[in-house]
Formats: C-alpha cells, sequence, structure tokens
C-alpha cells in the first residue's frame, strides 16, 4: 500500500514539473520567436533600403549619361559655330557668279538643317529688348529712333541647344 501512496503523490508532482518544463519550454519559443521576428524585419529593413539605393543609383546614371551626351553635343556644336558664321558671312557677300552664290547658299542651309536637327535654335536679337540671359553688349550707342535697352545692331548670332544657351549674341545696345 505504501506503494500506491508514493505513485499517487509522485504523479502531480510530475506533472507539475511537465507543466513548469513545457511554460519554459513555451516562453523559450515565445522569446525565440520574437528574436527571429525583429530579425527579419531588420533584414526586410535592409533589403528595402538596399532596393531604394539601388533604383536611386539607376536613375543617377542614367541622369549623368544623359547629362554627357549633352555636354558633348553642346561642345561639339560650339566648335561648328564659327563655320556657320562663315556660311552666314559668305552668303551675305554679293557674288557676281550666280551659281557659286547658289552653292554657297545649298550648303550653309545643310549645315542648318543638320543644326536644327540637333535642336540648335537662334536667339532673336535685332529689335528685341537687351536680355543678360541671352546676350552679351560689346557696344552701347544712343539712338533716338530705338528705346531703351532695344537691340540695334548684332554683330555675333548667339544660340541655344535645348534650355542651354551654346553662345551669347554679341549685340550693341541702345540706351
Amino acid at each position: 500500500m505504501e506503494e500506491k501512496e508514493k505513485t499517487t503523490t509522485t504523479a502531480p508532482e510530475e506533472q507539475q514539473e511537465a507543466a513548469a518544463e513545457e511554460t519554459n519550454e513555451l516562453e523559450t519559443l515565445k522569446a525565440e520567436l520574437e528574436k527571429l521576428k525583429k530579425e527579419k524585419d531588420e533584414l526586410n529593413d535592409r533589403y528595402l533600403r538596399t532596393l531604394a539605393e539601388y533604383d536611386n543609383f539607376r536613375k543617377r546614371s542614367q541622369r549623368e549619361k544623359d547629362a554627357v551626351y549633352g555636354d558633348a553635343t553642346a561642345d561639339a556644336v560650339k566648335k561648328l559655330l564659327p563655320i556657320l558664321d562663315s556660311f552666314d558671312r559668305a552668303s551675305n557677300y554679293e557674288c557676281p557668279d550666280a551659281e557659286y552664290k547658289k552653292g554657297i547658299d545649298l550648303i550653309g542651309n545643310s549645315i542648318k538643317e543638320a543644326f536644327d536637327q540637333l535642336g540648335l535654335k537662334e536667339i532673336p536679337a535685332l529689335g528685341e529688348q537687351f536680355d543678360p540671359k541671352f546676350h552679351n553688349a560689346v557696344m552701347h550707342n544712343d539712338d533716338p529712333a530705338y528705346g531703351e535697352n532695344v537691340i540695334t545692331d548684332v554683330y555675333r548670332k548667339g544660340y541655344t541647344l535645348g534650355d542651354k544657351v551654346i553662345r551669347f549674341s554679341m549685340v550693341v545696345v541702345a540706351n
């Protein structure tokens, strides 16, 4: 009989120990789960930040590539503008040979068409109001026929490529 008492008294204690063990194991698993959730959130945040950084890098690279193309085009056009000026002067020169003059005009028009395709635009100057964003005043004259700050003469044409000034117009301004 004593044996029965021992087994009956130990069974509730074993059950309590087993329940305590399960509770400890459950608490350990909950803590591990929280730790894993936190680690997952940190990794997800790091992933999203890396993805955003890559997207910003890709956009910045594209902008730089576009800027390099625009700058290279602007530099090339700037170096070719004196040739256009020469053809403009030759076109304005009176020539006794009509065929020669026609050839000069055709070449000048071809150059202008090529520049138009690149987006080169002449800055309007003669008779316009002086604007320091587009014009470079090299002389002033007092001419009552013109209003104040009106461009009376153009020494050299100015050009824009897109929204960028490639060369400022050299002008004479009335005071």
